[in-house]
Order: C-alpha cells, then sequence, then structure tokens
C-alpha cells in the first residue's frame, strides 16, 4: 500500500528538505502520514482553481510547489483565501506536500531541468552549498548564441509566446545563469561566475537597472512560466516511481499575469 509518508519518503529522496532556504515551509504540511494514496495531482500553487480540480478528481495528496501554508498560522477559519482552501482541503481529505526551494536547489531539480533544457554544459549550482547542490544553476552553450536567439530557446523549452528582456548586449552569450521563480537577487553571482547572460522568471526595476549597467542580459520568462514544467516533470517522476496509481500535473491552474 501506498501511503503519503511512502510518497513523502520519495520526495525527500528526491529533494532533501534540508536544502530548503531558512525562511521556508517545507514537506508534509497538511495530512495523515499513514492515509492510503491513490490519486496525486502535482500543481505550482493551492489556489481556488486548483483546489477545486483536486476535490473533483478526488485527489488524496496534492503535490504543489509553492507551499500552504506559507508562514505560521495563527488561526484557521474562511476569513482569508489561505484558511478557506485549507479548510476545504482538510474536510476533503486531502493532504498537502510542499519540496519548493529544496527541489529548486535539488541535484536535478528545477533549476538544473531549466539549465539543460536550454542546452547548458557542465551545469553546476550557482550557490553551492556542496557538489552539484545549491541555488541556481550556470553552465555554457556548445555554441555561442545572440542573446535574442537564446531567448527564442528559452520561449520554445518553456513553452511561451513571449518574454522580457532587458540589455541589447551584442557580443555572443556563451555563459549562461538560470534560477527559476523571483531570484533577481542571483545577477551579483552570475556576474561573479562570469556569466554573460541569466534567465529567471521575474525580478525588480532596480535590478534591471544593475544587469544593463554591468553588461549582462536578462531574459525574464514569467515566475509561473519559469516553474510549471517543473510541475509536469515532477508528475512523469512521480509516475515512474508509482505506476499504479493515478498521477497528473493540474489541468487547469493558469499564469495569473495576463499581457493586455
Amino acid at each position: 500500500m501506498v501511503t503519503v509518508e511512502t510518497v513523502a519518503a520519495l520526495l525527500g529522496q528526491l529533494a532533501p528538505l534540508g536544502l530548503a532556504e531558512d525562511w521556508d515551509n517545507v514537506g508534509l504540511l497538511v495530512g495523515d502520514r499513514g492515509r492510503s494514496v491513490e490519486r496525486i495531482m502535482t500543481c505550482l500553487s493551492v489556489t481556488p482553481t486548483s483546489t477545486a480540480e483536486a476535490i473533483e478528481r478526488e485527489a488524496d495528496l496534492i503535490v504543489t510547489h509553492h507551499p500552504l501554508p506559507f508562514g505560521p498560522v495563527r488561526n484557521l477559519t474562511t476569513d482569508t483565501t489561505a484558511g478557506r482552501l485549507l479548510l476545504e482541503l482538510m474536510a476533503a481529505r486531502i493532504a498537502v506536500y510542499s519540496p519548493h526551494t529544496a527541489l529548486d536547489s535539488a541535484r536535478e531539480g528545477i533549476n538544473y531541468q531549466l539549465a539543460a533544457g536550454l542546452g547548458l554544459r557542465g551545469i553546476l549550482p550557482l550557490v553551492g552549498k556542496q557538489a552539484l547542490l545549491g541555488a541556481g544553476r550556470w553552465g555554457w552553450l556548445e555554441e555561442s548564441l545572440t542573446l535574442d536567439q537564446l531567448a527564442a530557446r528559452a520561449k520554445a523549452f518553456l513553452a511561451i509566446d513571449r518574454l522580457r528582456k532587458v540589455g541589447g548586449r551584442a557580443e555572443p552569450v556563451r555563459r549562461v545563469a538560470v534560477a527559476c521563480g523571483a531570484a533577481g537577487e542571483f545577477v551579483d553571482a552570475a556576474r561573479d561566475a562570469g556569466c554573460d547572460c541569466i534567465v529567471t522568471g521575474e525580478t525588480g526595476f532596480h535590478t534591471c537597472l544593475e544587469a544593463e549597467a554591468c553588461g549582462m542580459g536578462l531574459l525574464l520568462t514569467g515566475h509561473f512560466a519559469s516553474e510549471r514544467f517543473g510541475v509536469e516533470w515532477l508528475a512523469d517522476v512521480l509516475s515512474q516511481r508509482f505506476p499504479e496509481l493515478g498521477i497528473w500535473a493540474s489541468a487547469e491552474e493558469r499564469d495569473p499575469i495576463r499581457w493586455v
């Protein structure tokens, strides 16, 4: 019998919780470790849409990249969106597990998958905790690209129509850093690693100015796009390990940000 704990143990091997940032909330967040599991849904975030899907499709466990709850819980009521969603999940007896930044930094986690998807070689952590583990990734392209060519490759891999570009870099791009989500703080680390460009989900205006000033290309794919592919990859990994279970990536969740 596969239980919540069985799946949690596998996820802990894939993304050791000790890799998570100190501020993060990771691991099993809701549920009974001993309860049997037949259906698992992965998603980027627990939202009204993904919660409704999990309930309708009778999931026993949600593996969400972004944790819910994120911070300390002082009360659990329907007065807040987080409280309402947690109460709905508890009423449906759906467990919730989040690997979040542990999966970002894991050996073959989201940042590694993003780097590999862009065709980088010699992939290493941008900010390492130990060999092959740590936040962000960097590597090099077998053949140099222009910044626009790299942007086209990123759009193709992430299945998006557009992204934001900072800098008019004319020199070839060979060494590239990646950091999923909101990771503008890694611009300095990318520069120290000698990178020509960093690909991330989103960052602040002043970080964009800094990247432009130091001649580093910056590609902003959007937070959702920079991590959503990892949700689908994780569903595939779980399906391979537990072929007897019904496992899927949320078919209903969408990027809340729209271009108009």
